[in-house]
């Protein structure tokens, strides 16, 4: 090969370096109400989604009427526990805000702090009760009417090129009074991914 190929071979090779090193990741704002499937994993959508066809199923049901006729004021709810049972990593904490959301929006019913957000809670009113003026009183906590309890499972059916995943969110309210189970509810959804050139 002589000088001036070389030459013209390196050139080539360092103007294809130069546009492979110029190549950068585009990154756009999109509205969050758009749903962006990039697999068949649960996703933001799903979230809210589910959480609304929930509620609205939940609100059908005459407890929160009878308890508004019975008591003349709106019942309070806790969220006891949502476990994932499913077979990938879930933000659990993500689908009981949105289930809140939709419920407080209805305006039918009210919520009060469970958990570790409860306790630290109490932490924060006993520090005010030692160390602020006008602090709120300990004991003075408003009772939870109802609870909310659920799972979220899930199947994978692969065969060759095409994977199926099946969700199933079961959710459940219950009278902390008598422990009657008020409302049942239960949404599935199935997705349908087929294996592009890079696979699953």
């Amino acid at each position: 090969m002589t000088i001036i190929k070389q030459i013209k071979v390196l050139m080539i090779a360092a103007v294809a370096v130069s546009i492979v090193g110029c190549s950068s990741t585009r990154v756009s704002r999109v509205d969050s109400n758009e749903e962006i499937a990039l697999s068949d994993r649960w996703n933001a959508k799903d979230s809210q989604l589910v959480s609304e066809e929930m509620i609205t199923d939940m609100l059908s049901f005459p407890w929160a009427r009878d308890f508004e006729l019975k008591n003349n004021t709106r019942p309070t709810i806790i969220i006891q526990r949502i476990a994932n049972k499913s077979h990938e990593h879930i933000a659990i904490d993500t689908f009981v805000n949105d289930i809140k959301r939709s419920l407080l929006r209805s305006g039918r019913a009210d919520f009060v702090a469970g958990g570790e957000e409860r306790q630290s809670i109490r932490d924060e009113r006993q520090d005010q009760e030692l160390n602020a003026t006008a602090a709120k009183e300990q004991g003075q906590e408003q009772a939870a009417d109802f609870a909310i309890s659920g799972s979220i499972n899930s199947i994978v059916d692969q065969v060759d090129d095409e994977r199926v995943t099946f969700y199933q969110v079961d959710m459940k309210l219950i009278d902390m009074a008598n422990n009657r189970e008020v409302w049942n509810g239960q949404k599935k959804i199935q997705k349908l991914q087929e294996k592009g050139g890079f696979g699953f």
